[in-house]
């Protein structure tokens, strides 16, 4: 446990940062799952309609941190491809 009045405040300040990175990612890894769902089920227009929320959901982990810039990046693209693929 920590000790002095800044090593409190900096545990308190990581372990909110660390809800808001997992809620990001568990967020990210369920419309993945829904996308990959919807595809495998033929439903190819529902699956680009939720593409806008995935890919808000990326650019807001990236611009906050929880993933680098070109990891999103890569995450967007290879989601479309397999968009793509299923024509």
């Amino acid at each position: 446990m920590p000790i002095t009045h800044a090593a409190k405040k900096a545990l308190r300040k990581s372990q909110k940062r660390r809800k808001i990175n997992l809620r990001y990612k568990h967020d990210i890894k369920d419309v993945e799952k829904q996308i990959k769902k919807l595809l495998l089920g033929g439903k190819k227009e529902e699956a680009k309609t939720l593409f806008s929320k995935f890919y808000k959901i990326v650019d807001k982990a990236s611009k906050t941190g929880t993933i680098s810039k070109n990891k999103a990046s890569r995450i967007k693209s290879r989601r479309s491809k397999l968009l793509n693929i299923k024509d």
